[in-house]
């Protein structure tokens, strides 16, 4: 390759990262806008050596698992921890996978739906060792298809979307065991290509309707 398509090469990748930042900024402030106009609180991270995903994040009502990931690490989830002092925050290595999410998530009120691989089930025990609570659990055969978003909805009662039967036929049939929830089958095929999940495009939002 000549050295002119090396530069056309190298400015390329530059104008993509360039693309990507401000991509990224435009959606954290738009994010904000849209959390100040709930008037929630918005705590900022701004120590450097601080890194969290909202992947690495599990929120069980009770208390929180923070997985210690490439995306996450200790000093993110203190961070966590002095955000929400009113919770007990864990942490759990994340040993195979993106992150904490990638192969578990909440399936409902105390459900935890995990995947069956070995470091899947290892992570689980390390939470169920680490809380006073006990959780019910959901195994399915896909650590990918463990990645579900869980909704209490008025006049729908429990409300759990996940992967479709198409993409995990096995862990569809699991889910189907779940009697008293609304089951939405959403498509992931195209999401998971840059490594996206269900709950990636998810933000749950806990507010009261105007009356």
């Amino acid at each position: 390759m000549s050295s002119q398509s090396n530069l056309c090469s190298m400015s390329a990748d530059v104008l993509s990262v360039s693309l990507l930042v401000s991509l990224c900024l435009f959606q954290t402030e738009a994010m904000k806008g849209a959390l100040k106009d709930l008037n929630l609180n918005i705590v900022e991270m701004t120590d450097e050596n601080a890194t969290l995903d909202g992947g690495d994040v599990l929120f069980t009502g009770r208390e929180f698992f923070v997985g210690l990931s490439k995306r996450t690490n200790q000093r993110g989830a203190e961070i966590l921890a002095d955000a929400f002092k009113d919770y007990a925050v864990s942490t759990v290595p994340v040993l195979e996978g993106l992150h904490l999410k990638t192969f578990c998530s909440m399936g409902g009120p105390g459900l935890i739906v995990i995947g069956s691989s070995d470091p899947a089930q290892k992570t689980l025990k390390i939470m169920q060792q680490m809380s006073d609570h006990r959780y019910d659990k959901l195994t399915v055969p896909d650590d990918l298809a463990a990645n579900c978003v869980y909704m209490n909805l008025p006049n729908k009662g429990h409300v759990l979307m996940h992967c479709t039967p198409e993409q995990y036929p096995e862990s569809a049939k699991v889910f189907e065991k779940l009697k008293d929830h609304m089951l939405i089958p959403v498509s992931n095929l195209e999401k998971v290509k840059v490594d996206g999940a269900l709950t990636c495009c998810s933000i749950l939002i806990n507010k009261k309707a105007n009356n």
